[in-house]
């Protein structure tokens, strides 16, 4: 992982600004959350059940909209892009992998064939080696495992080539052995690919293991930021 001194010389991708969503009335599920993502960096982000964590990741590429505030890509305010952009840009995968009828190639190219864009063969073969799925672009999402389908939706997020990936508790619906694999995974592609990378996840020990950085949230409101060393060495030790 870098140190936190070579992560403060990188270039910033992402960028949060006051980010608030209020659902009712003096009820903010998202308060007033500012932090900045680097180049390369992986930052986790811990915290309670219902604290606001999932709600966050969601607002940062406008699967819901933020009641203020707003986030920069690359130093351009998101509200300018058009939300299909935005996703391809910002990429995420979700706690399930909700995969569309259809075989593994179906659903890996779904998102380029909305754009009237082809996805060759090769580039097909090549992600589902990434993913460890060799052989399975014609196998029906029906028939996949668990751990398979979550695959099958880590590669369809990468055939966008996003700048970041999201990934809302991207192993917690996972048995463990399986999710041991999947989160070996996510590990080598983030990092493979210089990806910079936010992950929302319950698992204190997953965010010591896969993080540069790690965010605390509670009632919505960001309360802590730091190296892993600085957040969690007390809870993981």
């Amino acid at each position: 992982m870098d140190t936190a001194a070579s992560l403060d010389q990188q270039k910033i991708v992402l960028e949060a600004c006051n980010l608030r969503r209020v659902v009712a009335p003096d009820k903010a599920i998202v308060d007033d959350i500012s932090l900045a993502v680097q180049k390369g960096e992986t930052l986790a982000i811990v915290g309670p059940s219902g604290s606001g964590k999932s709600s966050f990741l969601r607002l940062l590429n406008r699967l819901d909209e933020p009641t203020s505030g707003t986030v920069f890509l690359d130093g351009v305010d998101y509200t300018t892009l058009s939300p299909r952009m935005l996703r391809r840009q910002v990429g995420m995968v979700m706690q399930s992998a909700y995969l569309f009828p259809g075989t593994v190639t179906d659903n890996i190219t779904f998102g380029p064939r909305s754009r009237g864009e082809q996805v060759s063969k090769q580039r097909i073969q090549e992600l589902l080696e990434h993913v460890q799925l060799a052989g399975y672009e014609t196998r029906d999402i029906n028939g996949l495992s668990g751990g398979e389908a979550q695959r099958v939706s880590l590669a369809r997020t990468l055939v966008n080539d996003p700048q970041v990936l999201l990934l809302d508790e991207p192993t917690s619906a996972l048995d463990e052995a399986t999710r041991s694999g999947v989160e070996q995974l996510i590990n080598t592609i983030m990092h493979s690919q210089g990806l910079t990378s936010i992950i929302v996840t319950h698992d204190m020990a997953q965010a010591a293991r896969l993080a540069d950085r790690v965010a605390v949230i509670k009632s919505g409101k960001l309360e802590r930021i730091g190296t892993v060393e600085e957040v969690l060495h007390d809870t993981i030790a």
